[in-house]
Formats: structure tokens, sequence, C-alpha cells
């Protein structure tokens, strides 16, 4: 009796043991082929694999006019309507009041709204200076403030890229929403230091290629450039004049300036005018007005001091446009430039009197 109960003692352990090592290895696997990623990164919290998450539900198809399908052959303009007169913004008009041409055949408007697609933004901060003496520098401390203010008027849906230029172009700060990013990307730039030239063809060729490349396909694209010089000759390290047009047409990008009135830049751009009337022959140029008239943008100059309310307008102006877009009846996949031209109804025009249109005239054909 007493053999039995020594040997039976020592059984009973051991198989309590065993049971306990498998109750404890089949509550918590462990592979040495394949580490828990989350044993660092989510220390007290239980991983997402030991959670049992409920279905995501299927998101609910919009049916609203708003959204704009992604379609090669979908040309989409947006549209700034203002009074003439007064120059206030005319809002609450409808698909219906909108005219479409393309080569002066009517299209038909496919989609329209205001103010529904989220903005991709390229800021442009000039750092040339052609003047020894001059005192231009259009980033000094208003110009910070101004850009920060304008920001902050932009939906969180929108995204934002900072460049400099000069003799050449810098991406300060990719696309992003974070406005903390973008307050270090305005921080961080240098006061300018030395001479340099305003080599636009530079910027804006980059600036709309950067544009194609990493933008929200769907959003509605805006090239703004802060400076204090509105035209200038193409720099010979860059290209030319009509490429660079042709890269801002393709990219479907607004043009808009925000001009700053200081020091200097009366003879600058006198300076720039009369070399480029006398070179037209043999130089190219390029001018914001210009560009943003045919983009269907806006030059806007003030003070340095009164910049910070000029940006607030011209972000206000962006954001009161009307977006449309239609399907061309031209079927051609052949890449070449096709003229726009937009206009409102009659019986509209007679209501609101003589208005002025801010809209792109041109685009660039898909090729097949």
């Amino acid at each position: 009796m007493r053999y039995q109960r020594s040997i039976l003692l020592p059984l009973i352990l051991i198989t309590s043991i065993v049971i306990a090592a498998l109750l404890f290895c089949s509550a918590s696997p462990v592979t040495s082929q394949t580490p828990n990623k989350n044993l660092n990164a989510n220390i007290g919290r239980p991983s997402r694999g030991a959670i049992q998450l409920p279905p995501k539900p299927t998101p609910t198809p919009e049916l609203s006019s708003d959204v704009v399908k992604v379609d090669v052959d979908l040309v989409k303009l947006d549209a700034l309507v203002l009074q003439k007169k007064t120059a206030r913004i005319v809002g609450g008009l409808k698909k219906a009041d909108f005219l479409i041409y393309e080569d002066g055949t009517k299209q038909e408007i496919t989609h329209f709204g205001t103010d529904s697609l989220p903005l991709s933004v390229i800021l442009v901060i000039d750092r040339g200076s052609i003047c020894p003496f001059e005192m231009i520098d259009p980033y000094v401390h208003e110009v910070r403030r101004a850009a920060r203010e304008a920001i902050e008027r932009l939906k969180p849906v929108d995204e934002i890229a900072v460049m400099t230029f000069d003799n050449s172009s810098t991406l300060v700060q990719p696309f992003t929403s974070n406005r903390i990013l973008l307050e270090n990307a305005l921080d961080n730039i240098t006061i300018r230091d030395k001479v340099l030239l305003h080599c636009l063809n530079n910027v804006f060729s980059d600036a709309a290629n950067y544009m194609i490349k990493a933008s929200n396909p769907t959003g509605r694209r805006v090239i703004i450039v802060i400076t204090a010089q509105t035209r200038s000759e193409v720099c010979y390290n860059g290209p030319s004049a009509k490429s660079t047009v042709q890269a801002i047409y393709e990219s479907g990008s607004v043009v808009c300036g925000i001009i700053s009135k200081v020091r200097g830049q009366a003879l600058e751009n006198g300076i720039s005018q009369v070399t480029s009337r006398m070179t037209r022959l043999t130089a190219d140029y390029l001018d914001i007005q210009t560009l943003a008239n045919e983009t269907g943008g806006e030059v806007l100059s003030d003070k340095l001091e009164k910049l910070d309310t000029t940006f607030q307008t011209l972000i206000d102006h962006l954001r009161s446009r009307y977006n449309l877009a239609f399907v061309s009846t031209n079927k051609k996949r052949d890449g070449t430039t096709r003229k726009l031209k937009l206009d409102i109804d009659p019986a509209q025009q007679k209501s609101q009197g003589r208005l002025v249109i801010k809209a792109r005239r041109s685009y660039i054909a898909p090729r097949s």
C-alpha cells in the first residue's frame, strides 16, 4: 500500500505539470520564425491580430453630381464670376446658367458644383533679385505671416506644397495637409543674401511637372507665386517659354500671382519690360499676368503691410469658384491644344449686369 502511494504521488504531480504546460502553450502560441511585430510597438495594448474587429461597412456610393469621377477624357475647369463694376463675387449660379464651347462647338456640362473639390496648391516664393541696390526681398516677415494666415483659410482636405526659386527652383515641402510641416517649411526659408535671377521658366515648368506627378488627381490645381517681378526673360539653362506654357496647360493648373509693392519694384519691372520688348525677336519671356489670364487665375497686388488681406482675398476667390467638367465631342486623342470659351446665359447676364468670367482658355487633348 505504501509502495502504491509512493508511485501515485509523483505521477499525479507530473500529470498536473504537463496539463498546465499544454494549457499555457495553447493560450500563447509563439513561433521562432515569425516574431511578434506588435510586441514593441503596442506595449500595454493587445495586438490587432488578437482582437476580432467588426467587418468594415461597404461604402455607400455618392449620389451627388458634385463628385467627379476620374476620366482621362474628362475636361475639368473652374470659374470665378465677378460683377464688372463692383468686382463682387456672383454666387448662386446653376449648371444651366453656363455655356461651354470647345473650338466653337458647344459642349454638354456633365459635372457641376461649387467648391466641391479639394485644392492642390503649390505656393511659390521668389528669392531672386537682378538689381544690386534693389530692396526687394519678397520673403520677409509680412509674407511669412500672410502665407500662414492664408493657409489657415484652406480646408483640412486641401494639400499644399512649398517651392522657392531664383536661378533654379527648390521643393522645400512636398504636398501635405499637415499645417505644422507647412509652418516649419516657411520658417526654414532663409533671407536672400546675393543677387540672383528670377527664372520663371524653371519654376513654372518644375511646378507643373510636380503637380502632374504628385497632386490629388481629382482635385483643383493652383500655382500661387509670391513675387515683386511680374515678367522676366527665360533663363538659358531652362525650358523655353513655349514648352513652359505647354507644361502648365498639360497640368491643368490655374496660375495666380501675389505681387508685393516694395521699393525698387517699378524699376526692376521697367527694366524687364524694356528688355523683353527690345529682344522680342531673339529672346523668350514669361509674364505672370498673361499666364493668369490664359489659365483663369488672378494677379493681386498690394503693399507688404496689406499682403495678408490680399492673400486672404485670393483664397476666398479660389473657394468661390464654380467647378465644371465635360467630355469633349471631339474624340481625337491627338494631343493638340484646344480653345475653350466659358460664357453665362444671356438671361443671367441681363439680370446680374455685366459679368467678368475668369476660367482657363485652352487645354491639351489626351494622346492615344
